[in-house]
């Protein structure tokens, strides 16, 4: 077993069995709080930060694993694929809860944050949604330019 394999196995298990288990932890540690009557967000944000590593971890692994280790292009790969999953689909989602506090503050005349209005939310969903389409359109062109430029 090389020492590459070694750190890989340990990655692996720290964020498929470790954290998973800690954020577990520190959920019941925020319902205990909670029911005392206590403080109990550092414990819930506790929690949810471990999932975060361990799906931030995942995630980086699964980009990084797309091509063999020694191709010169894996780089390049995993940059282009978070590009890729960015632009598809957080971009959208973002584009989504845009849209939903722009109507939340519309209807009810409520801002949701301190100076933010219906229209800042508006212009935003437009901006995620067209920062998507470009970025597609782009992915696009460079998948049908493999020619090179004539």
């Amino acid at each position: 077993m090389s020492f590459y394999n070694g750190i890989a196995n340990l990655t692996n298990w720290a964020a498929n069995v470790i954290l998973p288990t800690l954020a577990g932890l520190f959920f019941v540690a925020a319902v205990l709080r909670f029911s005392r009557g206590l403080e109990y967000y550092q414990s819930m944000y506790g929690g949810f930060l471990c999932l975060m590593g361990s799906g931030l971890l995942r995630a980086l692994e699964t980009f990084a694993s797309q091509r063999s280790w020694n191709d010169p292009d894996v780089y390049w790969m995993s940059m282009v694929s978070l590009v890729d999953w960015v632009s598809n689909v957080i971009m959208p989602i973002c584009a989504a809860l845009e849209v939903a506090a722009g109507g939340a503050s519309l209807v009810s005349n409520m801002r949701i944050q301190h100076t933010a209005n219906w229209q800042r939310h508006c212009l935003a969903a437009g901006l995620c949604l067209l920062l998507s389409g470009l970025l597609r359109l782009a992915e696009y062109f460079v998948t049908q330019g493999v020619g090179g430029v004539t």
